[in-house]
C-alpha cells in the first residue's frame, strides 16, 4: 500500500477532482513501450508496402545524380540545382513512409490516457535540478523498474535480433552476389521483414508495461483519509462558512416574507408562539396561500407589521400551529383545512363589511373544523 510524505497509508481511490488536476497537470500514464511498438510496427509495415516504391526511387535518384553531362559539371550553379532537385525527389519518395511515422507517433500516446496539452507540464520546475532530489529518484524503486524494464527488453530484443538474423542468413549473404538495384530492393523487403519481427518481440515488453503504468499511475494519485476529508471541506465549504451562509440565506428569507405580510388577507396567531399570514386570491390558486410564517420573535414581527397596515389579527391557537406545522412559505394549505380557513376568511369578510358600515359584527369563530391528523399540540 503506498505512503504520502507524512507516512500515512494512501487507502482511499482518487477522486474525480484529483483526477481531474493530476490531468490538467500531465500527470496521465504514458507507455514509452508502447510508443515505442507503435512507431516501429508502422515504420515496418510501411517499409514492406513502400519499400520497393522508395528503392526504385533512391535508383533513380542515383541514377540521375551519377549521369550528369559535361555542361553541368562545368557549371558553378547547376550542381545546387541538380542537389535541390534530388533533395525534391528524395522528400517526394519518402514522404508517404515519413507520414505513416508520424500518425504513430501521435497514435502511440492517444491510445493510453487520451488527448492532452498540459502547458503546466510544460513549465520548467526549479526542484528537478536539485542534486539531492536527483540522487533520490535515481535510487528510487521507480528508477530501479525502469533498469529492470531496459535490461529485459534488450535481452528480448537481442534473442530476436539473433533469431531473425539466422533465420535471414543466406538472404543477406545473397545480397552481395545480385545486381545494384535489386540488391536496394531485396535489402528494404530484408530491413522491413526483420524490423517487424522486433516490433512482435516489442508486443511482449508493451503487454507488461502497459499495465504496470495504468496501476503506478493510480498508486501515485492515491489518497489518504486526511486528504478525501481536506478536499470535502475545500469542495463543499467549511462547516463555518457554510453556516454563515445559511445563516445570510436565513435572513434573506425573512426579509423577503416580512415585506410580503402587507398582502395577507389575515394572520392567524397562536396568540403568542405562532403566526401565519394568509392570502386568497381566486385568479392565482384553488386554496389560500401562507405568505409568512414564524415563531416566537418571527411571529411577534408578523404581529407588529400586520397591525402596522391593518391587516386582520384571529386569534386561532389550533388553526395556527396547524397551518405552522403542514405548510411551507409561498405553498397552498392542505386540503384538510379547506374549510377552516374557508370560515376564517369568510369572518374577516363580514367583519370588514361590518367597519366599513354595511353589515352587522359576525360573530366570533369557535371550535373550527381542524383534521386530527393536523393537529398539533403545545
Amino acid at each position: 500500500m503506498a505512503e504520502s510524505e507524512s507516512g500515512a497509508d494512501k487507502s482511499e481511490e482518487p477522486t474525480s477532482k484529483r483526477l481531474e488536476e493530476a490531468r490538467k497537470k500531465g500527470q496521465i500514464a504514458r507507455s514509452r513501450e508502447l510508443n515505442t511498438l507503435a512507431v516501429t510496427m508502422a515504420g515496418a509495415i510501411a517499409l514492406l508496402m513502400y519499400g520497393a516504391a522508395m528503392g526504385e526511387g533512391l535508383i533513380a535518384i542515383m541514377r540521375e545524380s551519377f549521369s550528369l553531362p559535361r555542361e553541368v559539371l562545368m557549371s558553378d550553379d547547376s550542381m545546387a540545382l541538380y542537389l535541390l532537385s534530388a533533395g525534391k525527389m528524395a522528400a517526394t519518395i519518402l514522404q508517404p513512409f515519413l507520414i505513416v511515422l508520424l500518425i504513430a507517433s501521435i497514435a502511440g500516446p492517444i491510445s493510453l490516457g487520451g488527448w492532452l496539452f498540459s502547458a503546466e507540464a510544460l513549465a520548467p520546475k526549479f526542484s528537478r535540478m536539485n542534486p539531492l532530489s536527483g540522487l533520490k529518484r535515481m535510487f528510487s524503486l521507480h528508477a530501479l523498474t525502469e533498469l529492470l524494464k531496459a535490461l529485459a527488453k534488450f535481452v528480448l530484443i537481442l534473442m530476436v535480433a539473433l533469431a531473425v538474423l539466422s533465420a535471414d542468413t543466406n538472404d543477406i549473404l545473397a545480397i552481395a552476389k545480385e545486381p545494384v538495384e535489386k540488391a536496394i530492393m531485396h535489402s528494404a523487403q530484408i530491413v522491413g521483414k526483420s524490423t517487424l519481427w522486433l516490433a512482435c518481440g516489442l508486443i511482449l515488453i508493451a503487454a507488461v508495461d502497459v499495465p504496470f503504468q495504468l496501476w503506478d499511475s493510480k498508486q501515485k494519485l492515491m489518497m489518504t483519509k486526511q486528504e478525501v476529508k481536506d478536499e470535502y471541506k475545500d469542495s463543499e465549504g467549511k462547516p463555518e462558512v457554510k453556516g454563515k451562509i445559511r445563516q445570510m440565506q436565513r435572513q434573506m428569507a425573512e426579509r423577503r416574507m416580512m415585506q410580503a405580510v402587507p398582502k395577507a388577507d389575515v394572520v392567524i396567531t397562536n396568540p403568542t408562539h405562532f403566526a401565519v399570514a394568509l392570502k386568497y386570491d381566486p385568479a392565482q390558486g384553488k386554496a389560500p396561500v401562507v405568505l409568512a410564517k414564524g415563531g416566537d420573535f418571527l411571529a411577534l414581527k408578523i404581529r407588529e407589521i400586520a397591525q402596522e397596515h391593518k391587516i386582520t389579527l384571529l386569534e386561532s391557537p389550533a388553526l395556527a400551529r396547524a397551518v405552522y406545522y403542514s405548510t411551507e412559505i409561498d405553498r397552498e394549505i392542505p386540503a384538510g383545512l379547506y374549510l377552516a380557513v374557508a370560515q376564517v376568511l369568510a369572518y374577516v369578510y363580514q367583519l370588514k363589511q361590518f367597519r366599513a358600515g354595511k353589515g352587522k359584527r359576525p360573530v366570533p369563530l369557535r371550535d373550527l373544523p381542524i383534521p386530527p391528523d393536523l393537529r398539533r399540540d403545545e
